[in-house]
Formats: C-alpha cells, structure tokens, sequence
C-alpha cells in the first residue's frame, strides 16, 4: 500500500517550516522535531545534492559524506528528476550568495 505523503498533517508540517525566521529558530525547531542522527543524514543528503549540483564524483560526494552509493544515487535523481525541490532552494541560495558580494567580489559579513 502506497503512503500518500502529501496530507493534511505534511502540510501542517510545511507551513510551520514557513513560519520559521532565523538559523537560531530552525536549530531549535529541527532538533526538537528530528533525532542528532536524523539531522545528520538529512544534512548529508543536502551536501550530497550541492556536491551533484557542482558535478563532484560520486565517489568523492560518498568519501566526504560517508552517504552509501545508493544514497548518493537516490538524491541525484531527486535532483535531476524529482519536484525540483532541491534545485529551487540551490538556486535561491546561489543568488542570495551573488547578492551578498561586494563589488570587490569578496563576501559581505
């Protein structure tokens, strides 16, 4: 039997993640909501999916994140075919980053 993910409880889940204004907020609410090793892998898979973004190998994304080859897979097709999910926010970030440059090119603290 299929799980339908996308349900009233995932949406409420969702729009609390929205309301969400800080580092210091997503820390608290994240770590009150996911185990340390939840939030672990979760962040694997998120560097996994820049590391992909900036076409790292494979085999370098698994010996930097210790992710297994399946996983690494699993997030590049999410990546390249999934909801695009991954792309957007790896698309807002990369502007956010331009943004926040100098026009001496160096980041801006």
């Amino acid at each position: 039997m299929k799980k339908n993910w996308d349900n009233q409880k995932s949406r409420g889940l969702f729009k609390a993640v929205l309301k969400l204004q800080t580092l210091n907020e997503a820390k608290k609410f994240f770590r009150d909501l996911l185990t340390e090793e939840e939030i672990i892998e979760f962040s694997k898979r998120w560097q996994a999916a820049q590391m992909l973004n900036d076409r790292i190998p494979y085999s370098q994304i698994e010996k930097e994140t210790g992710l297994s080859s399946t996983t690494v897979a699993r997030v590049s097709k999410w990546l390249n075919r999934g909801m695009n999910g991954y792309k957007l926010i790896l698309e807002r970030m990369a502007c956010h980053h331009r943004r926040t440059k100098s026009s001496s090119g160096r980041a801006l603290r």
